[in-house]
């Protein structure tokens, strides 16, 4: 990995947090640190992922979690759904990417679209 940590502003820290500890629990990712105006997300008690309402939230961005397979990719995208994203294409193959890309994009708070990406191969799963 190239860098330690990524972090950004969000306009409602509570709906920012349920919504990402919802959607990315399949991937093993959830809450590794806290404060009164911002929460780390990682797996295994490492925070890679920042993000906090220390201001103007950026333009939407585009953000892909790492899933060990397509099965994650599937329950992320449902959880996603459940809590409360948008659709923004569902589980599947991205060819144009390379043949095993597999993933699934949902538009969560703020208009920032999230996803869950596995690059095995369906034989892998």
């Amino acid at each position: 990995m190239m860098f330690d940590h990524i972090g950004f502003n969000v306009s409602n820290l509570d709906e920012s947090k349920a919504f990402l500890v919802r959607a990315l629990a399949p991937l093993g990712i959830g809450i590794t640190a806290q404060g009164e105006d911002w929460a780390m997300l990682g797996k295994d008690g490492t925070g890679q992922f920042w993000f906090g309402a220390f201001g103007l939230p950026q333009g939407p961005i585009h953000i892909a979690f790492a899933a060990d397979d397509r099965c994650q990719v599937e329950a992320f995208h449902a959880a996603a759904l459940a809590a409360g994203g948008k659709d923004n294409d569902a589980s599947g193959v991205r060819s144009q990417y390379h043949a095993n890309y597999y993933g699934a994009f949902v538009i969560g708070p703020d208009g920032h679209n999230y996803e869950a990406v596995c690059h095995q191969s369906a034989s892998e799963d």
